[in-house]
This record gives structure tokens, C-alpha cells and sequence, in this order.
């Protein structure tokens, strides 16, 4: 998991924050072994703007890759910088109820959860069939 952490802590660094002032960096593992990160991008109009776990999402899907193994997001704060609701639907269509989902600080995990724990009775493809 250490992998999974340096990675979000260097794109955390990467994160355009001039709004809030609050970086996320978030790591993804994919189903393969590959990892996968992204960071928040903020927009002047703010619900424009994109979490860290999104970025993440697109840089796997651009690499072919479409199943999440393991998740880790970090950012500063009191709190536990868990992903959004947004961000745990958006999760949600790569993983499955049983993946890993970190919750860090840049030292380390402060809480390990699940998706199904997240985001219970998750809307999915299961849905539309």
C-alpha cells in the first residue's frame, strides 16, 4: 500500500487548488497491478471542477484498464478526506463491494473502509439490466 501512497502524495502535490486551498491526491489500483493517479482540478466556476478520484478514474480507463483493485485518497485536515458522494458513485462503476478504500493523511492511513461500506445500495449496471 505504500506504492498506492507515495503515488497520491506526488499528485497531490500537482493539485489546482487556488479556490479552496485544500489538495487531494488520489491513487488507484487497477485489476492488472497498474497504478493509476490523479488530483483535484479547480474551476473558477466551482462545480466545474474536478476531484481527484475522477482524474484517477480517467488516467486507468485512458490506460485500457476498467477494474479498480485498490483505492487510496489523501489530503490535509482534521477530518477524514473521504471520496465524495459523486466520487463514491463514480468509484463505485470500477469497483466491486468489497474493494479497499484508504483514507489518508500525508502520514499515512487513518481509516481503511470498503466501497459497499461507502456507498451501500449503490445505484449500478445491476440496475439497468
Amino acid at each position: 500500500m505504500q506504492d498506492l501512497l507515495t503515488a497520491a502524495l506526488k499528485a497531490k502535490q500537482n493539485a489546482y487548488a487556488p479556490y479552496s486551498g485544500f489538495h487531494v491526491g488520489a491513487a488507484l489500483r487497477g485489476g492488472s497491478g497498474g497504478l493509476y493517479t490523479g488530483c483535484n482540478v479547480e474551476n473558477s466556476a466551482y462545480p466545474e471542477g474536478l476531484c481527484a478520484e475522477a482524474t484517477a478514474i480517467a488516467a486507468m480507463i485512458l490506460a485500457g484498464e476498467k477494474h479498480i483493485a485498490e483505492i487510496l485518497v489523501v489530503g490535509d485536515g482534521k477530518q477524514l478526506c473521504s471520496p465524495c458522494g459523486g466520487c463514491r458513485q463514480k468509484l463505485s462503476e470500477f469497483a466491486q463491494d468489497t474493494t479497499p478504500v484508504h483514507i489518508c493523511d500525508p502520514q499515512g492511513v487513518r481509516e481503511t473502509t470498503t466501497m459497499g461500506e461507502l456507498l451501500p445500495v449503490a445505484f449500478s449496471s445491476r440496475n439497468l439490466e
